[in-house]
């Protein structure tokens, strides 16, 4: 379940590994996370809120976590 919470987090963790480290997660583009759909997002809670993103993304509510991110 989506909790105000894992919005703070999606907002302002940065992706740990690969092409877009450093990136937040809200800023991933929407093909590299379908790409980990498709080949299995990570087994943790990285995996868990990348999954969330895409939902919010799939969705059209990432303009609402953005305003959430830290300056």
């Amino acid at each position: 379940m989506l909790e105000k919470a894992h919005l703070i987090q999606i907002a302002n963790t940065p992706m740990p590994f690969g092409k877009y480290k450093g990136r937040m997660l809200i800023d991933l583009p929407d093909e590299y996370l379908l790409w980990f759909a498709k080949k299995g997002f990570p087994t943790s809670a990285l995996g868990q809120l990348m999954e969330m993103t895409l939902a919010l993304k799939i969705d059209g509510l990432d303009e609402v976590v953005k305003p959430l991110k830290r300056r």
